[in-house]
């Protein structure tokens, strides 16, 4: 029985009661969301990524010019179109690429870019400008999902503003461990029976009892039996671990992650070849595991970084923060290809290339036409969004 002194005893598993969020519970209860319920993945890719020497313009003459150290070897490059190929290290999505559901958008950024990472990552993550706004403001994910009905989002790693909204559940997890309890056993001893009164007692009773429940039911769904191979980053192990949620049924509609590492001033040849390498093959390996357990197709993973990097090298073998950057937009529900045109190395503004597409566009695309979610509240106006998608 539940008294007032061991309701005190039992503070972890009632602290647990209120954060047991709603995509967990729906999850609890149900066998899993609805067949065709479609969920975004994020990747950020922090520190600003050099887009020039991932998608390389390798037939533009100027390319050799500025990059007399770091250009990479044509015959190396995985070859997208006569005059553009990936980074070597991005090798691992070639099934994806041949597959026709990779997505490249090259020269992605915004107006007037700002080149501070705090800055600019703001403004991706709200889709607003304005300093007093991108303070107040929500995130353009978290604005989305309060339209949505408050739908949830969960974070592996820490939660960045982006998903911040009024309504929207958001959890931040680093394992799937996370959602469970230490000791259930002691849990449900400490919660007993509910009982039938109508007082505060039995209400935080009821809830925890709730929440333990829900504990023993993720407990089983988590439980990764798959055989599939993630290498061991630590990219790779946080979308294994969004991988063992989508395919546990979890209800949620988005998921966050960030690698870091990519501020690479100097010596960037072998630390960009690395970060890429790690992003290609945990990308690889989620869509391995999730097209075994048949979720795949209802599951598109967006990567961006805050801005590109300088199109000339310094003199310590690295670049400094630059402008347009790329993006990658995978999954089977994706129409493959290159989407938007690379920037012009020539036709430059403070000696840096002008945005080809801008990044809202490409958000409003994954709100309206993959996860059926208003865009023009999320990002402050409307956008026109590239034919990304199939259908």
């Amino acid at each position: 029985m539940l008294t007032r002194r061991s309701l005190l005893k039992s503070a972890p598993l009632l602290a647990l009661a209120p954060t047991v969020p709603a995509f967990l519970a729906k999850t609890a209860r149900a066998a899993g969301p609805k067949p065709d319920t479609r969920a975004l993945v994020v990747v950020q890719l922090d520190g600003g990524n050099d887009a020039l020497n991932t998608v390389v313009p390798f037939a533009d003459p100027e390319y050799a010019k500025l990059r007399t150290k770091l250009r990479h070897d044509t015959k190396r490059l995985v070859k997208l179109s006569d005059s553009l190929g990936l980074h070597p290290a991005l090798k691992p999505l070639d099934k994806l690429w041949d597959g026709g559901h990779l997505a490249i958008v090259p020269g992605i950024g915004y107006p007037n870019p700002n080149r501070s990472h705090f800055q600019s990552m703001a403004t991706w993550h709200t889709a607003r400008f304005e300093e007093e706004e991108i303070r107040a403001s929500y995130g353009w994910l978290g604005r989305a999902l309060d339209a949505g009905g408050g739908e949830s989002c969960v974070v592996a790693g820490d939660a960045p503003q982006a998903v911040r909204g009024r309504r929207a559940a958001t959890i931040a997890l680093t394992r799937a461990d996370d959602l469970l309890l230490a000791d259930p056993a002691a849990a449900k001893a400490a919660v007993g029976t509910p009982a039938p009164a109508d007082d505060l007692l039995a209400f935080v009773q009821r809830q925890a009892t709730s929440a333990n429940t829900s504990a023993e039911k993720i407990a089983e769904l988590t439980r990764d039996r798959s055989d599939a191979a993630y290498p061991a980053t630590a990219l790779g192990q946080k979308l294994q671990l969004v991988a063992r949620l989508l395919k546990s049924g979890s209800a949620a509609r988005v998921y966050y992650t960030s690698q870091n590492g990519y501020d690479t001033h100097a010596q960037q040849e072998n630390a960009h070849s690395i970060l890429l390498s790690e992003f290609a093959g945990a990308a690889s390996a989620f869509f391995a595991d999730l097209t075994a357990a048949k979720c795949a197709d209802r599951v598109a993973l967006l990567a961006f970084s805050e801005f590109g990097r300088t199109i000339k090298e310094n003199g310590s073998a690295g670049t400094d923060h630059g402008t347009a950057g790329c993006a990658f937009l995978a999954g089977s529900g994706v129409k493959g290809g290159i989407h938007g045109t690379a920037p012009s190395l020539t036709d430059l503004v403070a000696g840096e290339p002008k945005m080809t597409t801008d990044f809202r566009r490409v958000y409003a695309a994954v709100l309206e036409r993959w996860l059926g979610l208003p865009a023009e509240g999320a990002l402050g106006a409307q956008f026109d969004p590239p034919a990304l998608f199939r259908g």
